[in-house]
């Protein structure tokens, strides 16, 4: 029997003798064997869970805003400063209109929703819009015309065009993550998009359109995938793919209570009906592939270690350095089951350290119910921090490098526990939002039940944003949401992207929101203070993937620079940002680092840690600017 023929074999068992549990949830018995012992491998026919579902943090008391509003839609402050305008019908971005499954989100692929991507696909210098579309059952079966996804040319006026057509990029098929990098080295960003069903690598042919060339590369593969990441594990100056998947799913046997053995009454949230799942669903496996260099890729998975033979249901993925060894690590957020963290061992796999760096449960020992991840040197000690969105009522994580990819939950020691409880959170992102030198947290909410409407949780289907300012690295307090304001914009949102769409130096927000346009929200902070931009680019690449001969002096550094670490130290403080592709929920954001810079007008030092091992210390001729760096030429 094919691999195919024996997952859906095992989900139709699963459909038999598993009693679904609500989307997103765990059970404290589950939990409280993952606190004592490592994860169990997955059971060929499982056994019967219980029937009661329950959010990951349990219930919670319904708070409010001074108009009896769930403070998930309200809490508007009359007079408060303006951070972000909603710009989104002006700006053109509404011709796009999200749609997933039915209004009732009856099944559970209905329910998570589609990633975006910034990129500048014509290599103009400015940011363009990817925005991924879901896709109903009806269309998946031809018997109706499929959601697109839609690719915006930036007019480089506050305005876009779409170019889909042109671009060859409209995908039609049932997206749910995308990632961007230039992965055959040939100096223009290519685009692999994640879908239930085949996926897609889209190259850039350098004229403004794409070919998919999934299949003959080899990663178009075929399940449910979920949020990818672009990096270089082995350090070989090629970016490598890995694609986390989330569950084994048949539209044609979908789980539904009262149906396929699965009884009345099974899936329920706070006493609810809701649709089932994930737990009680076979998860579907992971995927790393290695960049061969000449166009095509090679599943090394198992031998990697990082396939993830238990099933867990993950989400979203990133590549990043936490140890700063110079080698990339990977980060795996998964749906109500326990983190990964793999360590790179230098030698082409992975050490499962999840458990023994503290991210795999928060600090209560418990799995949480995880969609996106943000990473960013919150502190500024030099080491990348974690951020995790979970479902609501559960408060969102975030997790502190000790060193050494050691981690600690300090969630409620810094201000984000209690304030993110009532929220369903997807994409999340660390951005100095007032350039004052400090990460703050942009995080995207929307619930999966639209039943919340109807139910007094103190929650709702449609949710604002939270933006939370960083003070000293110590604490997060939250933003007001201005009456009117970005801020204050009510949305069921799930990817988020971030970076400085306008080249003025303020890092924008764009959210790819459920059944929806979507929602572009500028930055209209006007301070005074300072920054810096970089894009960083690398020589030591042929195009069409192949490296350059290994020489003395010889660089090989993939040519977009994914996997750079920099370092920048204005008015006596040492900044870290990461150049990476993936991560929030299912999104890919501006590879150019970004440092907000207060008041200081010089920068002092400015050191690039290359991808293979380079570190080179750059002048800095100005600041408020973009600049451009080589690896061995400079600015």
């Amino acid at each position: 029997m094919n691999p195919r023929a024996l997952h859906d074999r095992y989900s139709f068992i699963a459909l038999l003798l598993v009693i679904p549990i609500a989307f997103f949830v765990s059970t404290r018995q589950v939990h409280s064997q993952q606190q004592s012992s490592p994860p169990i491998p997955k059971p060929q026919s499982p056994a019967p869970l219980s029937p009661s579902g329950m959010a990951t943090g349990g219930a919670h008391t319904p708070i409010k805003d001074a108009l009896s509003r769930p403070i998930t839609a309200g809490g508007f402050v009359d007079g408060a400063p303006v951070i972000f305008l909603d710009i989104t019908k002006q700006s053109g971005l509404d011709k796009f209109r999200h749609r997933s499954g039915t209004p009732e989100k009856s099944t559970i692929i209905d329910a998570p929703g589609s990633g975006i991507a910034l990129i500048d696909y014509d290599n103009d210098g400015w940011l363009d819009i990817y925005l991924l579309n879901g896709s109903t059952a009806a269309a998946m079966k031809g018997k109706e015309a499929p959601p697109r996804a839609m690719l915006f040319h930036n007019n480089h006026d506050g305005t876009f065009t779409d170019v889909t057509d042109k671009a060859g990029v409209a995908n039609e098929r049932w997206g749910f993550g995308v990632a961007v990098a230039d992965y055959d080295n040939d100096g223009w960003p290519d685009i692999y998009v994640a879908n239930y069903g085949k996926n897609r690598l889209y190259h850039n042919n350098h004229d403004g359109t794409f070919t998919d060339v999934a299949e003959k590369a080899g990663v178009a593969l075929g399940g449910w995938s979920t949020g990818p990441t672009w990096g270089d594990y082995d350090r070989d100056g090629l970016l490598d793919l890995f694609v986390p998947g989330y569950v084994s799913y048949n539209l044609d046997r979908p789980a539904l209570a009262g149906q396929g053995g699965v009884p009345e009454g099974a899936c329920q949230y706070r006493g609810v009906d809701v649709f089932c799942g994930p737990f009680g669903l076979i998860g579907e496996p992971d995927h790393l592939f290695h960049n061969n260099g000449d166009g095509t890729f090679t599943d090394v998975s198992v031998k990697a270690g990082v396939s993830d033979p238990q099933g867990r249901y993950g989400f979203a993925s990133v590549f990043v350095d936490l140890d700063d060894d110079g080698w990339p690590d990977l980060v795996v957020a998964n749906d109500s089951s326990s983190n990964f963290l793999y360590r790179n061992r230098h030698d082409g796999t992975f050490e499962d350290i999840s458990y023994v760096s503290g991210f795999a449960v928060n600090e209560e020992g418990r799995a949480q119910a995880s969609m996106g991840i943000a990473v960013g040197d919150y502190n500024r000690d030099g080491k990348i921090d974690l951020f995790i969105t979970t479902f609501s009522d559960d408060n969102k994580t975030l997790y502190r490098n000790e060193g050494e990819a050691a981690f600690t939950d300090v969630s409620y020691r810094v201000g984000l526990g209690n304030p993110t409880i009532p929220f369903l959170s997807w994409g999340a992102g660390f951005l100095d939002f007032d350039n004052d030198g400090l990460l703050d947290l942009f995080i995207a909410n929307g619930h999966v039940y639209p039943v919340a409407d109807k139910a007094d949780w103190g929650t709702t289907y449609a949710q604002r944003p939270l933006l939370f300012r960083n003070l000293d690295g110590k604490k997060f307090v939250e933003v007001p949401a201005a009456t009117g304001s970005g801020l204050a914009t009510v949305v069921s949102a799930r990817g988020a992207a971030f970076g400085d769409i306008f080249n003025d130096g303020h890092i924008d927000v764009v959210m790819n929101n459920m059944d929806s346009t979507p929602t572009l929200l500028r930055n209209v902070v006007n301070n005074g203070n300072h920054w810096l931009e970089l894009k960083l680019l690398s020589p030591g690449s042929e195009p069409g993937g192949r490296r350059a001969s290994p020489s003395p002096g010889a660089y090989r550094s993939p040519r977009d620079a994914i996997g750079a670490r920099v370092f920048l130290t204005a008015g006596g403080v040492r900044q870290r940002a990461d150049v990476s592709s993936g991560g929030s929920y299912a999104s890919s954001s501006d590879p150019r680092p970004h440092f907000g810079l207060g008041s200081a007008t010089k920068i002092e030092k400015l050191e690039i840690h290359w991808p293979d091992g380079v570190v080179e210390q750059r002048p800095v001729p100005a600041i408020d600017r973009i600049l451009t760096i080589t690896e061995g030429k400079g600015i």
